[in-house]
């Protein structure tokens, strides 16, 4: 019998766009801390809130620091400005339970307020800031989904829009397409320019039409 497949999704930017909100708050945050919001706002786009803090501002608790972004962003998660990328509605409700997982560096609570805000599915995996010690672009984030699916990590395909959710798939030995965007993401193993555009893809990846070979 075919082993199990899964497809991992990333949220922000690859699922959803709330990218108007998240910039204000960083900005929002860096003014707190009289940093300068377009440093704050790159370090964020490739890491969880609680290393952004760290490496801004080194020697720091980041505990509280952390904590007043949350605050900032469950009012945003809740009220801000939120879209669907065109064609998440259609695919994730084409997928089967157990199938899909979301892993992202975001707060579960606040991912599932934007899902249930779009009516977008939740799905029973989801892989979030606080579950693994390292986020990405380690592997640990994906491995953890994958293990929570009961899926080998060779029968996973990773659907990602930014170079540290492509070096987390690819370092966890999945399967990796970037989605969203004109140029391909470095290391990707395909690149689409939208998400719907890969969705029939996706779809047959999971199915087992795909041609790819299945561990045992």
């Amino acid at each position: 019998m075919r082993a199990n497949r899964a497809v991992l999704f990333d949220v922000d930017g690859t699922l959803i766009d709330a990218m108007a909100g998240q910039r204000r708050i960083w900005q929002e945050w860096a003014e707190r801390f009289e940093l300068d919001p377009s440093v704050v706002y790159e370090t964020a786009l490739r890491t969880r809130p609680v290393e952004t803090v760290a490496e801004l501002l080194p020697g720091r608790d980041p505990a509280p620091l952390v904590a007043v972004f949350d605050r900032f962003e469950d009012a945003e998660a809740a009220h801000g400005p939120l879209h669907a990328v065109d064609g998440a509605a259609l695919l994730l409700s084409s997928l089967e339970p157990q199938t899909w997982a979301l892993v992202t560096s975001n707060a579960e609570r606040r991912v599932t307020a934007r899902f249930r805000r779009l009516g977008l599915p939740v799905p029973d995996v989801i892989v979030d800031n606080t579950s693994t010690r390292r986020g990405k672009p380690s592997p640990d984030p994906y491995l953890l989904a994958a293990h929570r699916l009961g899926a080998h990590p060779s029968d996973c395909l990773v659907i990602e829009d930014a170079p540290s959710g492509v070096a987390a798939g690819i370092a966890a030995g999945m399967t990796t397409w970037s989605v969203n965007g004109e140029v391909p993401v470095a290391g990707a193993h395909r690149h689409f320019l939208t998400l719907a555009e890969a969705t029939p893809d996706i779809v047959a990846f999971v199915a087992g039409r795909d041609g790819h070979a299945a561990s045992a």
